[in-house]
């Protein structure tokens, strides 16, 4: 499967735009992952890290599930990989975790997150409230953390994947 990576419009309305940045660092971590053996995705970064591909893959199905079904709609879905114990489990891989398991659940958290976020406009607030504030969030504020979110960890995605397997790219 090759993914397929799409420039946001230059010139479109917003939330269009928004939108368009979200989906594209989306499809950027895709994109890293692409090609590699279950092995290649579970390679920590570097010692004493246990940084992967696959667990920024699992770490960002967790935020998609957080901001949007939690935060935006006010629901309360349980965490995937993480628990009260091991609050990094998305990041503790075994030989047992796959990436079609782990590809499969972050697109089912980002398909519900666009369905959720489609419901709001972008100066709704989020039924869920802020930890330290107390205040609810503006989906266009969702957006836009999300968008760096992505950014920074394709930014960790970039430095795994060169030292996996020597590839680099924008």
């Amino acid at each position: 499967m090759t993914t397929q990576r799409s420039e946001p419009a230059q010139n479109a309305d917003e939330r269009t735009m928004l939108e368009g940045w979200l989906d594209y660092h989306r499809q950027t971590l895709a994109w890293k992952c692409e090609g590699l053996t279950d092995a290649q995705l579970r390679t920590a970064s570097v010692e004493p890290s246990e940084l992967s591909l696959m667990g920024l893959v699992r770490h960002m199905a967790e935020v998609e599930r957080g901001w949007f079904r939690k935060v935006l709609a006010g629901d309360a879905p349980g965490p995937i990989y993480y628990t009260e114990e091991d609050r990094d489990g998305e990041f503790h891989l075994t030989e047992a975790d796959t990436w079609e398991e782990a590809r499969a659940t972050w697109q089912t958290e980002i398909d519900t997150a666009r369905r959720i976020a489609a419901g709001f406009a972008l100066d709704d607030l989020s039924k869920g409230r802020s930890r330290s504030t107390d205040e609810p969030f503006s989906l266009r504020w969702i957006y836009t953390h999300m968008i760096e979110e992505y950014a920074r960890h394709n930014g960790h995605a970039d430095l795994i994947r060169e030292r996996v397997d020597g590839a680099t790219g924008e």
